[in-house]
């Protein structure tokens, strides 16, 4: 199972980015696929969150900015950031959890977003 992150870049604040990932591999079904981020000496945190049945769940810091989707035909989960801002700066990682996966889900690589002028 493999996990393609991308849509990182460099933007200046106020501007948006939408990150795409998607899962490739021997997978019967996706549960809930999330986006994490991690600044540098930071820890990892939940960035936003979205079960199968299309449920969602943002951290509070992205609150109204960021919006989390997914294609289940396609099997990949987007992020879509609106009014960026400089404390957004970060690897952006996308986690998915399958019934018969790892307890904590696949990670992918993860894509750095940097937000300056």
């Amino acid at each position: 199972v493999q996990l393609q992150a991308s849509g990182g870049g460099l933007v200046q604040p106020g501007g948006s980015l939408r990150l795409s990932c998607e899962v490739s591999g021997n997978i019967f079904c996706i549960n809930a696929m999330g986006w994490y981020r991690q600044a540098p000496g930071k820890q990892r945190e939940l960035v936003a969150h979205i079960t199968d049945g299309g449920s969602t769940n943002y951290a509070d810091f992205v609150k109204g900015r960021f919006t989390i989707s997914r294609d289940n035909a396609e099997d990949t989960v987007y992020l879509q950031m609106n009014s960026l801002k400089p404390e957004d700066t970060a690897v952006y990682y996308c986690n998915a959890a399958t019934p018969q996966g790892p307890p904590g889900g696949y990670w992918g690589l993860g894509t750095l977003v940097t937000v300056s002028s």
